[in-house]
């Protein structure tokens, strides 16, 4: 019972210091808009936007079982402390160079017989908050006693969950081996609709029982808007698969829940889809955003997707944000996953997905790809003889 006292204050304190950080986030904001109504000569205040902010704010917290008047209140004083802020920043000399960067690179130029911006057009540059220029520092965050971003991040478990016995055995070989969180499919997108889709709702407590019994924070794919609630409410961390990169209402929804979210490359997808796909989690309002890089469809079929370890240094010179890989999709084979693992970490990565199976011969999906649990626990040796600064007990720096 202490365990899960201690284990749910974790979550607590873990939200609050989401709620700090989101608060930070909002008043770098606020700095940018009064910035730019000093150099536009704009109002300070707009009444008819705070009225219906709180508005939808008050929807939403009733929507969600929490106390109309409590919101309101909450929200009138954050909106309170903008103002302050707003007011203190434009009672300071107006001059150009003191505005923020992506301010000052904003020229304007005559079209038509009207001003207009440029450069930094929203239309034009979808990834503003992803951006590397967006923050100060690569954004890291806490799940479990694990640190995305920072610490380098193992993430194994079967492709599906089919049974308690499975699953459990599946995680008592990711604590062992020194893995970092529990993976297993519950909700199963899959090419044909008479292929295994998995368990549903009796996966998800199947997966959160063995986590919780190994002590092992858990990810699973969520696949549908109307899904996100229950999954969120069970695993420690939402996996948005490549088949849903740009399932844009799913992408808003969990960048609503507040949990962390893993962003997996569609199969098709640029860079820079991928980035503006993430752009809408944290638009969304939630910045606690992992990349997963799988590899993409070519013309080349020997391989289940064609893997470049040169997207890692590109993406990560690109964003912020904490960027895997997943070998097991990237490779198709057991025998490849692990070079494959190897050079994604040599190439930078900050962590990897893979997926084990007790017996992939008889695994219900994904069996071809899936590694035995030896041989999860050879991958593991060899990783830590390449990043010898790990820990002998976790995966990470």
């Amino acid at each position: 019972m202490l365990c899960q006292i201690d284990r749910l204050r974790r979550r607590v304190d873990e939200i609050d210091d989401t709620i700090i950080d989101a608060l930070a986030r909002r008043f770098a904001y606020v700095d940018q808009l009064s910035a730019y109504k000093r150099l536009h000569n704009l109002p300070l205040r707009d009444d008819d936007r705070e009225r219906d902010l709180l508005a939808r704010l008050e929807r939403s917290a009733v929507a969600r079982g929490l106390d109309r008047g409590f919101i309101s209140g909450l929200f009138r004083n954050v909106l309170a402390g903008s103002r302050k802020r707003q007011v203190e920043q434009m009672a300071g000399p107006r001059v150009e160079d003191q505005a923020p960067a992506a301010v000052r690179s904003v020229t304007p130029v005559r079209r038509n017989g009207r001003d207009a911006a440029r450069s930094r057009d929203r239309d034009e540059d979808p990834c503003q908050l992803v951006s590397r220029h967006a923050a100060g520092t690569d954004t890291a965050f806490p799940v479990g006693d694990v640190m995305i971003g920072t610490d380098t991040i193992v993430i194994a478990g079967p492709c599906a969950v089919e049974s308690r016995e499975q699953i459990m055995e599946c995680a008592r070989a990711v604590r062992e081996a020194g893995g970092s969180v529990l993976r297993g499919g519950c909700y199963k997108p899959r090419t044909s609709p008479y292929s295994f889709q998995g368990l549903g709702s009796r996966g998800l407590e199947l997966l959160r029982e063995a986590g919780d019994a190994l002590d092992l924070p858990v990810i699973t794919e969520v696949m549908d808007p109307r899904d996100v609630e229950e999954v969120s409410c069970l695993a420690d961390i939402l996996q948005i698969g490549a088949r849903s990169m740009q399932n844009f209402p799913l992408l808003r929804e969990v960048g609503q829940s507040r949990r962390p979210v893993m962003l997996k490359r569609g199969a098709g997808a640029t860079i820079t889809e991928w980035l503006g796909a993430a752009e809408y989690i944290l638009r969304a309002g939630n910045d606690r955003v992992v990349l997963c890089e799988r590899g993409i469809r070519t013309f080349e079929t020997t391989t289940r997707n064609t893997f470049d370890p040169g997207v890692i240094p590109a993406v990560r010179e690109r964003t912020h944000l904490p960027v895997m890989v997943d070998p097991s999709h990237a490779a198709g084979f057991a025998r490849w996953v692990g070079p494959v693992a190897m050079a994604a970490l040599a190439a930078g990565a900050q962590g990897i997905m893979v997926e084990i199976h007790p017996d992939p011969a008889q695994a219900l999906s994904d069996g071809k790809q899936s590694l035995s649990l030896d041989e999860f626990h050879d991958l593991m040796t060899r990783v830590r003889a390449l990043l010898p600064g790990l820990s002998p007990d976790r995966v990470m720096v």
